[in-house]
């Protein structure tokens, strides 16, 4: 669908540096296959700046965690805990693996998995837990990796939206045993489709490399540490193509000038709504001290009911702004519902996903559509109020008859 010209996307892909270029560049030097220059200027420039052990791109951040739920030697039966907020592939990466999955709740305030019901949901068959960074900003990890090094667990960071976050002093996705990038569109730094697991526990090096590979010892015939290669393990084709990660060098070169942009655009909503927050409208997004968020989204959570998400949202697309929902609970939707006992409540879950709205946030939101948004929902909350006070009014009419 064509947008029209005056109206203001969920987002919007752009354009920030030599993306054209280096896409030029990767055809010029004559392979566009994978685990090429731009490839390796990717994985190495993210080991650089994030102090990762080891970075492999893939395809997606999708790959990334499959790659990580290969990683994780998963039995039949063996589970998995994890947010039911989140988008599908957290989820089906494990499945896929033969796990059972079990949802955690998440926090009111930070929207990531409640660390504190973390105890009483493992068991002796309890082999992963997957934090979602949600939003970008950091999940309670000490909690976290504390609980999962008494009990042996392993820790796989969903760290698709927190690329450049932090977790006190570092970055999300290198603090778990695995952590999983995504660079869709719709994230930070884009590049299409495209992801990378990041590899902080040593003892994943050799095997990731195989399994990234293919299942073969490619990488080691190449390094001359074998004569010839051949297929030793299980895997896929996880590689981007060189021009996928052409284009994504050019944005990891930018990555201070992109999350400064949204920064300033997070700051600028925050700031413009705050008072909606103070009267009691909304509920804003909410950073912890000590974690440093990356300005990936900034959403609201309005103070009602779906109907009146539903409402909002008619209220902000019929002016041309695309305001959207996100996920449908993972345990209420079809698939969910055939593994989750449908007893068992996620009440934080449940409530907050009927009411939480994403606002338009991209790279190249200007001020002035910044204001249009802004307005627009204080316009709505405006009209609210007058029809609360009228619908009082028809009562206490009503009563004094």
């Amino acid at each position: 669908m064509i947008e029209p010209n005056n109206s203001i996307p969920f987002n919007k892909p752009f354009i920030v540096g030599k993306e054209l270029h280096y896409i030029s560049q990767a055809v010029l030097r004559g392979r566009l296959a994978g685990n090429g220059y731009f490839s390796k200027k990717c994985e190495y420039w993210m080991q650089e700046a994030f102090k990762a052990n080891r970075v492999l791109l893939t395809t997606s951040g999708t790959a990334a965690l499959e790659m990580a739920a290969i990683l994780a030697n998963l039995e039949d039966g063996d589970e998995v805990i994890l947010p039911s907020y989140t988008f599908v592939s957290t989820a089906n990466a494990f499945l896929r693996c033969g796990a059972n999955l079990k949802f955690v709740d998440i926090r009111p305030d930070t929207l990531n998995m409640d660390e504190t019901l973390l105890e009483d949901l493992i068991t002796k068959r309890t082999k992963v837990i997957v934090p979602v960074h949600y939003a970008g900003v950091a999940c309670e990890m000490k909690t976290i990796m504390d609980i999962a090094s008494r009990h042996g667990i392993l820790v796989v960071e969903d760290a698709a939206q927190a690329v450049h976050a932090r977790y006190k002093d570092d970055f999300l996705g290198t603090i778990g045993d695995l952590g999983a990038y995504s660079f869709h569109e719709t994230k930070n730094f884009i590049c299409g489709e495209g992801g990378a697991l990041v590899i902080n526990n040593k003892i994943f090096l050799e095997r990731a490399e195989i399994i990234h590979e293919k299942g073969t010892n490619r990488s080691k015939f190449f390094r001359g540490e074998v004569s010839k290669y051949t297929w030793v393990d299980e895997g896929s084709s996880f590689l981007p193509s060189e021009i996928i990660s052409a284009f994504l060098y050019a944005q990891l070169e930018e990555a201070d000038k992109i999350t400064s942009k949204r920064e300033a655009i997070y700051r600028y909503y925050y700031k413009a709504l705050k008072p909606l927050s103070q009267k009691g409208y909304i509920q804003l997004p909410h950073c912890p001290e000590g974690s440093k968020h990356n300005g990936h989204m900034f959403y609201i959570i309005l103070e009602k009911s779906k109907h009146d998400r539903d409402h909002f949202i008619s209220h902000m697309n019929r002016s041309g702004i695309h305001a959207v929902f996100h996920y449908v609970p993972l345990h209420t939707s079809p698939m969910g519902r055939t593994f989750w006992n449908t007893n068992q409540r996620l009440k934080v879950t449940e409530d907050i996903s009927q009411r939480l709205i994403r606002l338009p946030c991209y790279y190249e939101l200007t001020r002035d559509d910044q204001d249009k948004v802004i307005e627009k929902i204080n316009s709505y909350f405006s009209n609210s109020w007058q029809r609360s006070l009228h619908r009082e009014a028809s009562l206490s009419g009503a009563e004094s008859c």
